[in-house]
């Protein structure tokens, strides 16, 4: 593989733009070329043409999770619903749920309408049950469906009935993400790779290669916020990985279905999820890396052998095959204190993210809400519960590091525990 995904490897060489030439002025200038920074920039220049945007982005525009991560607009929220409305009401609860709904919806939407062909299929997301301490706890929910329901969508071995929500779609990100940017382009923002942010101030973003002025800075670095000077304990970045195979026979497909492409994943603590492919692969990952020492990101990080073993075990132990690999990789996701996604905009200072995996839809609700919040328009996302949230800091070393890994040990005992229980 010699991008750093399946994803991105699948769309062959890439052309990068250049680097920043100097300093120079802006309107506002985006830290960050994924998904937040680019539907931002869409969305803003969409809404106000005159507005000289720039983007800078340390690599290349979807290099990091935007490039990498399960191909799921979801319109998933980390916090649930009740504890939304026990801190702001049920009515801006159902309104954030509400709000992430219908842009699974207007990420198609926005694709088509800009000619991005990017795999989309509303398929929903199936969650399988397949253990009888998930069945206690799958049954309670008003979506569930009994075993014959769930395995005409998805026959995986052991199904007791599943969770089903149409509110996802599966793509490929990297035709999103680039296509994106190319949109952006057209629009009259500027993009400059290879141009790595040292610091972010009210009204600049300094960097490698010069400084940014603006009157509006955006904070769109997701997992690599922690690298950031002042940012250490903001977010923090933990690894989720990924495998792909060979494109599956026909015969595989008749028998587990997926029809309509669905994303899946199962009820299993420590997160699962899955999807088929446009050209017929299965693309797989989970958590389970750890969190390394200090918020370090490296690209050594993105390769752990025990977690692809694991994840290759699993796809054996839910549809019976064991498959041909063909791609494996990984990369940061950011998660926030109190795993609470913000977006918001103070003096000058704009940010979004901390969406603990689920950013594919939600980057777009982000971008939207920023557009809005930069031009100084009211609207209803700009009153959303996310709005202007402010996430308590990360603990110091070597808190950080002893309480994220150990919860994600007891999180991997607990699954192990419903296992057993049901033997």
């Amino acid at each position: 593989m010699t991008a750093p995904s399946f994803w991105l490897d699948s769309l062959g060489p890439l052309d990068r733009r250049p680097p920043l030439p100097g300093d120079r002025d802006a309107d506002v200038a985006i830290a960050g070329g994924g998904y937040t920074g680019l539907w931002t920039a869409y969305y803003l220049a969409k809404a106000a043409p005159s507005l000289r945007i720039v983007i800078v982005e340390a690599e290349h525009c979807g290099f990091g999770a935007s490039g990498r991560n399960g191909g799921w607009a979801s319109g998933e929220f980390p916090v649930s619903a009740a504890k939304l409305a026990r801190r702001y009401g049920h009515e801006q609860a159902a309104a954030m749920h509400a709000a992430l709904a219908a842009t699974v919806d207007e990420v198609g939407r926005a694709a088509s309408a800009e000619g991005i062909d990017c795999d989309y299929a509303k398929g929903g997301v199936i969650s399988l049950v397949r253990s009888p301490a998930q069945l206690r706890r799958a049954q309670r929910s008003p979506a569930f469906l009994d075993a014959g329901k769930t395995r005409a969508i998805c026959d995986a071995n052991d199904v007791l009935g599943g969770i089903y929500s149409e509110d996802c779609a599966a793509l490929h990100p990297a035709k999103l993400v680039r296509g994106l940017a190319d949109v952006v382009e057209r629009l009259g923002v500027t993009i400059h790779e290879g141009t790595r942010v040292q610091q972010i101030t009210r009204g600049a973003l300094v960097t490698d290669h010069g400084t940014v002025r603006a009157g509006t800075v955006v904070r769109a670095l997701e997992g690599y916020t922690a690298g950031l000077s002042g940012h250490r304990r903001a977010l923090a970045p933990v690894y989720s990985l990924m495998i792909a195979t060979e494109p599956l026979p026909a015969s595989f497909w008749d028998r587990v279905g997926l029809a309509r492409r669905e994303t899946f994943t199962d009820e299993r603590r420590l997160v699962i999820y899955g999807q088929r492919t446009a050209d017929d692969r299965l693309a797989f990952g989970g958590r389970g890396a750890p969190y390394h020492f200090g918020s370090k990101i490296q690209p050594s990080y993105d390769r752990v052998p025990a977690v692809f073993d694991a994840l290759r075990r699993t796809v054996t132990e839910l549809f019976g095959i064991d498959p041909p690999i063909a791609y494996r990789w990984g990369g940061p996701l950011a998660i926030p204190r109190d795993w609470m996604p913000s977006v918001g905009l103070h003096d000058g200072l704009a940010w979004a993210g901390g969406y603990v995996g689920d950013g594919v839809a939600a980057s777009n609700l982000a971008g939207r809400t920023l557009a809005d919040l930069i031009r100084g328009v009211t609207s209803d996302l700009t009153t959303l519960p996310w709005v202007n949230h402010r996430s308590r800091r990360w603990e110091p070393e070597p808190a950080r590091w002893l309480g994220i890994n150990a919860g994600l040990k007891a999180t991997a005992l607990l699954d192990a525990w419903d296992r057993r229980t049901a033997a």
